[in-house]
């Protein structure tokens, strides 16, 4: 009896079944298939970080000769503190993290502003606009990349973060839609039972509205954050200044001067640079997971 749950009177308990463990392992032949599929294919997409890791630690006479091994034979850790000394890898390192965090606090808010307004305020031509608003997915970056330096260059953001960093706080249309589809599912009566206890909108926003949608949160976060980071054509464009180049920027530059040379090197510094989306990548998944499992 002490086994039993609150709730579960001592009549009830010979009709008690304990919950069953969730079984983890395949229990049939389709699902040992499934997973060798899957651990098949995990091994094609690590087996490049692999050989990227295990390039960048081995010796100079190793990596010019062009013969990457799987297990260096000599293992060369000062590769890595060579490379980030020729590539300012800690200045990069913060000028990219202060651009990622203002873009992917800028798109968490603004998307989320727009997609709580297109899901629950009605005005005239509401779905007009969301649809032009999706028409603009199909416009590449690159045709609105012209039009944006010249706007940017009146305003005199030329050679500054500005420009990296505005246009996430305008909102992207793909994530403005995953914010309109979560605030949609949201039953009506919960904002009329604020509304009446005298809640505003903004506080129905911040309060009620984005608790609800933490799995698409976290999503809209972790995409931004690795586009962001992964960003290379608008620095290219707008930052001309050694000083204020990210990662991807200084990467590019040093493999334009050291590439030849030094491959180790090279392996080193791309390696530096892709960790950090790795890292949060793995422990990303399972929020990943919650929120197609949401929607």
């Amino acid at each position: 009896m002490s086994n039993l749950p609150l709730g579960v009177s001592p009549p009830l308990a010979a009709a008690y079944r304990p919950p069953r463990r969730q079984e983890r392992w395949p229990q049939n032949w389709a699902d040992i298939v499934a997973y060798g599929i899957l651990l098949v294919g995990s091994i094609g997409f690590l087996l490049p970080i692999l050989f990227l890791i295990t390039g960048s630690l081995q010796s100079h006479d190793t990596a010019i000769s062009g013969r990457l091994h799987l297990l260096p034979n000599q293992w060369d850790i000062h590769n890595y503190p060579a490379a980030a000394h020729q590539m300012h890898f800690v200045r990069a390192l913060a000028n990219t993290i202060f651009v990622t965090s203002l873009c992917v606090a800028g798109q968490i808010v603004s998307a989320s502003l727009v997609g709580f307004g297109f899901a629950k305020f009605k005005f005239p031509g509401r779905d007009a606009l969301f649809l032009i608003m999706l028409a603009t997915l199909m416009l590449p970056a690159q045709i609105t990349i012209v039009p944006q330096y010249l706007i940017f260059r009146d305003f005199g953001w030329v050679n500054t973060y500005w420009p990296l960093i505005v246009p996430a706080w305008l909102g992207s249309p793909y994530f403005i839609f995953l914010f309109r589809q979560t605030f949609m599912q949201t039953p009506d009566e919960l904002i009329e039972a604020a509304r009446l206890d005298g809640a505003s909108w903004i506080r129905i926003y911040y309060r009620l509205m984005l608790p609800l949608c933490k799995p698409i949160i976290t999503v809209v976060a972790i995409y931004s954050f690795l586009s962001a980071w992964n960003e290379y054509l608008a620095p290219l464009v707008y930052l001309n200044n050694p000083a204020r180049y990210t990662l991807s920027l200084a990467l590019a530059s040093f493999k334009g001067e050291y590439g030849v040379a030094r491959p180790e090197y090279l392996l080193a510094a791309t390696t530096l640079t892709i960790l950090p989306c790795l890292i949060i990548f793995s422990f990303a998944q399972r929020f990943i997971g919650q929120a197609v499992r949401t929607d």
